[in-house]
């Protein structure tokens, strides 16, 4: 989490009901393993698919996004119903 300097933590809401904050730029998938959760992988790449979550109902895939910031408030997680694999 270099470079992140004091930006400010951004609130995340998951699927099962956990709250948790993460900053600006992190790595979803160590957002998740904070808040206590796997998020499924396979490639690490972003072809496969695997990973894919929806952020405030845009499809993202966990490998290779970051947590956006957000003016708005908290962000909200869901699972992918259709992954491609």
């Amino acid at each position: 989490m270099t470079g992140m300097g004091c930006q400010v933590p951004v609130t995340i809401h998951w699927p099962e009901g956990q709250t948790s904050t993460a900053l600006p730029g992190q790595d979803w998938l160590e957002a998740a393993a904070a808040a206590g959760l796997a998020i499924p992988t396979g490639c690490l790449g972003g072809s496969c698919g695997a990973c894919e979550i929806d952020v405030n109902g845009e499809t993202q895939r966990a490998c290779i996004a970051q947590v956006p910031t957000s003016p708005s408030g908290p962000l909200t997680v869901a699972w992918a119903t259709d992954p491609y694999w």
